[in-house]
C-alpha cells in the first residue's frame, strides 16, 4: 500500500476507526477484483492530498472477512466513512475521484 494508506486488519481495525481523530475512509477490496485496483490510485492520490482531514485504510476482505462480514459488505469495493469509530457513510462501488471527492465533501471540513 501506499505509504499514507493504513493497511487495516482484524487486529488493528476497531483501534485504528476509533482513535483517529479524522474521519477514516475505509477500503474494502481484494486483490482479484478489477474495480478494486481500478480506484486505488485514486484512493491513493486522496489519501496524499486530504492528508489531515482524512485517513484512508484498506482493508482485504479475503484476509479479514470476519471485519468484512461485521460491517455486512456483500459487495466490492465498498467504502465506509468512520467517525469516532461509528459509520456515518457507505460508497458502493468504484467512481471517479471527482465523484469520490464530491461523496466526500461533508467529511472533508
Amino acid at each position: 500500500m501506499a505509504g499514507n494508506i493504513a493497511t487495516l486488519t482484524s487486529a488493528n481495525f476497531d483501534e485504528t476507526v476509533r482513535s483517529a481523530d479524522t474521519p477514516v475512509l475505509v477500503d474494502f477490496w481484494a486483490e482479484w477484483c478489477g474495480p478494486c485496483k481500478a480506484i486505488a490510485p485514486v484512493l491513493n492520490e486522496l489519501a496524499t492530498e486530504q492528508a489531515g482531514k482524512l485517513q484512508i485504510g484498506k482493508l482485504n476482505v479475503d484476509d479479514h472477512g470476519d471485519i468484512a462480514m461485521r460491517f455486512n459488505v456483500m459487495s466490492i469495493p465498498t467504502m465506509i466513512v468512520f467517525k469516532n469509530g461509528a459509520e456515518v457513510q457507505r460508497l458502493v462501488g468504484a467512481r471517479g475521484k471527482a465523484a469520490l471527492l464530491a461523496d466526500l465533501a461533508g467529511h472533508l471540513g
